[in-house]
């Protein structure tokens, strides 16, 4: 038996504890295939949810900027105090549910994305 770290679970589903006792969860990057990171569990969630309640089940979807502005009203201000960081926790889990073929990019100018 060696010693030292164990191995790191490859399981996305298994959030894991960082060293201040944050849950995390492993997300993908569609427009980096087969990179991973991780992020904070809660704050993933909350937003994982905001955009599958404001994104449409199809075609049109919305834009960018719609998008960023719809999650809004369904956040946490204890999470996202002011909306704080909030685009980019929008544009992270789209990314990943992009990935995850559970949101759909549409070809088109302006990008628009809808639920797959």
């Amino acid at each position: 038996m060696t010693r030292g770290k164990a191995p790191r679970p490859k399981s996305a589903a298994l959030p894991s504890r960082d060293g201040r006792g944050t849950d995390r969860v492993v997300i993908k990057n569609v427009n980096v295939p087969g990179h991973s990171s991780r992020v904070n569990a809660g704050k993933y969630e909350v937003m994982r949810r905001a955009l599958m309640r404001v994104l449409p089940k199809k075609a049109p979807g919305l834009t960018q900027a719609e998008m960023f502005k719809a999650v809004l009203s369904h956040l946490s201000s204890d999470l996202f105090p002011g909306g704080a960081k909030a685009n980019w926790w929008a544009k992270t889990v789209q990314l990943d549910l992009e990935a995850k073929r559970v949101v759909a990019r549409e070809n088109t100018k302006p990008l628009r994305w809808h639920r797959a």
